[in-house]
């Protein structure tokens, strides 16, 4: 079911902002917390456990996901989340000078995570209630190709004005990180002020108008959901998918910006956020775009274990990185750019069927939004406990056998990939409703 209204807005005025508003908090709260708790002197092994324990809120979207039709529309709460992740943006800047700053910025970071969860769920609702099939798949490059563009002006464009202001300006740490987080804040809003011209409201998914009905209509879409063709093996697959990583997602830019005396890469903010940023924007683009066109041309089922390799094979630049640096022989720039490129383009090419099999295999039907947030959600939990170990694990091993550990644990990623089943035929039932997103 598509919204009437929303035809009198191009998609491409509003799917590539919501998705990189998307992408943005996720970023912050995952890869930029953890750069500035390095930065500030902080162990890979107390910013894993932190931050990676936070990844729960995006897993816990479905308990929550039936209640948002009740009242407003998906437009409201997208814009309500939107404007409050800025004013906590904000009070992450305003939280670094206490003494108990990691504290206070961890409790910041958690609610940030929910709204967050609560912005993915309207805007994926959005998205499938705007959109027919052949709109969302013509634009799912588009979605993933903005959501990574959100991530990267995160990691890469806010992990930068820190390094500019402590490398060059004189700025001390905090100071430096105050400014940056405040940069964040001002996007969130603007991005926030421009959806609420842009973005369509989107129609209804439920017809649920009190406490009972909701929970009767929850209840109503999980037995819905457990009744779904060969549905063990489709979730069984949703849940080995990214299980290499979540290895990677927090680890791998601590072991960039960690001392070369401590087998890390020792690059600086400044360094970081060029390579992340203006070498890795474009190929991550067009790796998400590249993606799209290579299954629409090719088929997903024909194409699934592929792109599986295209996510989990570059993560053996890792392993050459961790094995080439040395605390005497600090590798160049464009070494580790080239690398970290092949890296990120083959995540961002290969991880667009994951996002298409769930759209035409797991969440068609009538709870078609709920069902991708129980996607989404089984998806995201998984990688907690991986990214939670992380720390620790690199610290215990070292950086050269700690990467070598991820490379025999995507084995378990393709081994899903290879045998995941396909109930459904999308060429064969192209009328049918679907679902996207991009959320990692």
């Amino acid at each position: 079911m598509s919204d009437p209204a929303s035809s009198k807005r191009h998609p491409l005025a509003w799917v590539p902002t919501a998705y990189f508003a998307e992408g943005i908090p996720f970023a912050m709260v995952i890869w930029v917390a953890g750069t500035l708790f390095k930065d500030l002197g902080h162990s890979d092994g107390e910013i894993t456990m932190s931050l990676a324990s936070i990844g729960i809120a995006w897993s816990l979207k479905p308990f929550w996901a039936a209640f948002l039709d009740m009242f407003k529309t998906k437009r409201f709460f997208v814009l309500a989340m939107e404007l409050l992740m800025a004013v906590l943006l904000g009070l992450l800047a305003l939280a670094l000078p206490l003494p108990n700053y990691f504290q206070a910025i961890i409790g910041i970071l958690w609610v940030l995570a929910f709204a967050s969860a609560t912005q993915d769920i309207c805007v994926d609702g959005i998205y499938l209630t705007s959109l027919d099939e052949e709109k969302q798949a013509k634009y799912i490059g588009i979605q993933g190709m903005a959501w990574n563009v959100g991530r990267i002006f995160a990691t890469a464009g806010i992990v930068w004005i820190a390094g500019v202001l402590k490398e060059k300006s004189g700025y001390d740490a905090k100071e430096a990180w105050a400014v940056a987080l405040l940069v964040s804040g001002a996007a969130m809003g603007a991005l926030t002020l421009y959806h609420f011209f842009m973005l369509p409201p989107g129609s209804k998914t439920a017809s649920a108008s009190t406490t009972e009905e909701a929970m009767a209509t929850f209840k109503d879409s999980v037995v819905d959901f457990f009744k779904k063709e060969s549905i063990w093996g489709m979730l069984l697959f949703v849940a080995l998918f990214r299980s290499a990583e979540g290895l990677l997602l927090v680890l791998a830019p601590l072991f960039m910006q960690a001392p070369l005396a401590e087998g890390g890469l020792g690059m600086t903010l400044v360094e970081k956020g060029l390579i992340d940023g203006t070498v890795s924007t474009g190929v991550s683009i067009l790796g998400g775009l590249a993606g799209g066109v290579f299954v629409s041309k090719y088929g997903l089922k024909k194409t699934f274990f592929f792109l599986a390799l295209c996510v989990n094979v570059p993560n053996l630049c890792y392993v050459y990185l961790s094995y080439a640096v040395t605390p005497d022989a600090p590798l160049s720039m464009t070494t580790i750019g080239t690398l970290v490129t092949i890296e990120k383009f083959g995540y961002s090419f290969g991880f667009v069927g994951n996002m298409l099999y769930m759209m035409q295999q797991i969440s068609p039907g009538r709870y078609h939004m709920t069902h991708y947030a129980f996607c989404t959600a089984l998806m995201n939990l998984v990688l907690v406990p991986t990214q939670m170990i992380s720390g620790e694990l690199a610290d215990w091993l070292g950086y050269q056998h700690y990467f070598l550990f991820v490379i025999v644990a995507t084995l378990p990623s393709l081994l899903a990939a290879k045998f995941a089943p396909f109930p459904r035929d999308p060429d064969a039932d192209a009328n049918a409703e679907a679902t996207a997103s991009t959320e990692p």
